[in-house]
């Protein structure tokens, strides 16, 4: 009988959910109206990143009525000088589009082909190894059935590399106010993209901790949505963050329910870096407004041997009203995680953070 039931259980989890059924039912019926009306699969370019063993690349593929829009596909474009300022484009934009669905892709790195297709929400999640690609940014080429060609960015970190960082996006490195739904919608659909505001001095703070180890990477993880990628490098870019991959989530419906845990996905893609990179230490940086605190003192439990440090910059009392409702930390509410050996700062701005990690570091074997 166990048997039996752990058989129907099985079944249970392959079934998809009710959700992810309808979403696939209604962009199958959308994708047929546009592809009867001419219009082709184009690939929006994602930052991928590998080590000497394997290369990742990302990309989405969507219907376009046009052959090519270069604010669109090259707006995750990490390898070149952005010479003129984009026009501004309200949030909203970046989430009316219709994915390619199971379009089969040809992904041309280092002069081989290797062929994969869209998931469900059409992107392109492909892992290659042995890639013959010597450390630093290079350019791969992503080809869809029916489509054109376009270049991906990957940056390949080298084997001597042990330091790097991993930094969350909203309210540590961009003002956004998230999540409250009305303001969070707000800033995410309706206000222009050069309207967000930066923390004071991460910048600065990220610059100055790779400085000192040529070709470490820094890695942008958030729980928000793939369709604001575009906007994110351009706002990353022009106010001199330095240049990496962003590790962010599809939102809507999965094959498990109607939607997607964030702080899951932070988990699982911290677990895997470590998992890629064993020998790489980290440097975690987050905020107190959600669960940033928790997340990285759990996996620093988990892991000590590769954080090095974790970073929190503490968000203003109006700030936390807005994040989520109550003028203190979430932390404050809860037992903090005790981090043991990974050392710990605080700050309201990477300034504040630059000089208590210039301590704890030098003290720890320094920059």
């Amino acid at each position: 009988m166990s048997s039996l039931r752990e058989a129907a259980m099985l079944a249970d989890m392959a079934r998809p959910h009710i959700a992810a059924v309808l979403e696939d039912a209604w962009h199958g019926q959308l994708n047929g109206v546009l592809q009867a009306r001419g219009w082709i699969p184009r690939v929006i370019a994602h930052t991928g990143y590998g080590s000497s063993t394997f290369v990742r690349v990302l990309a989405r593929v969507v219907l376009s009525r046009h052959t090519l829009d270069s604010d669109e596909t090259r707006a995750d474009d990490t390898t070149r000088t952005v010479l003129a300022p984009p026009r501004e484009r309200r949030g909203w934009r970046a989430f009316i589009t219709a994915q390619a669905t199971g379009v089969d892709v040809e992904v041309t790195i280092d002069g081989v082909t290797h062929r994969t297709h869209t998931d469900r929400s059409g992107y392109v999640d492909l892992t290659v190894v042995d890639h013959g690609l010597a450390p630093g940014w290079h350019e791969v080429t992503v080809t869809p059935s029916g489509g054109r060609p376009q270049d991906v960015a990957v940056v390949i970190i080298g084997d001597e590399v042990r330091h790097g960082i991993v930094s969350d996006i909203d309210d540590t490195v961009m003002i956004t106010v998230l999540p409250r739904m009305f303001i969070a919608a707000w800033n995410t659909f309706v206000r222009h993209e050069q309207a967000r505001h930066i923390v004071p001095g991460m910048a600065p703070l990220y610059r100055d901790l790779l400085s000192s180890h040529p070709g470490a990477p820094i890695f942008y993880l958030s729980t928000g949505a793939w369709n604001t990628a575009p906007t994110l490098t351009r706002f990353l870019s022009r106010h001199g963050y330095p240049l990496g991959p962003l590790l962010l989530t599809d939102w809507g419906p999965t094959n498990t329910g109607w939607f997607r845990s964030g702080q899951e996905h932070k988990r699982e893609n911290l677990h895997r870096l470590a998992r890629e990179f064993p020998d790489i230490q980290w440097i975690l940086v987050g905020d107190d407004g959600q669960h940033d605190p928790k997340i990285y003192g759990s996996f620093a439990q988990d892991r000590p041997d590769v954080v090095r440090a974790i970073a929190i910059r503490e968000l203003t009392p109006a700030e936390q009203v807005l994040s989520h409702g109550l003028p203190v930390s979430n932390e404050e509410f809860g037992p903090r995680v005790v981090h043991g050996e990974v050392p710990v700062v605080r700050a309201g701005d990477g300034y504040g953070l630059q000089l208590k990690l210039d301590r704890i570091l030098s003290r720890h074997g320094g920059e």
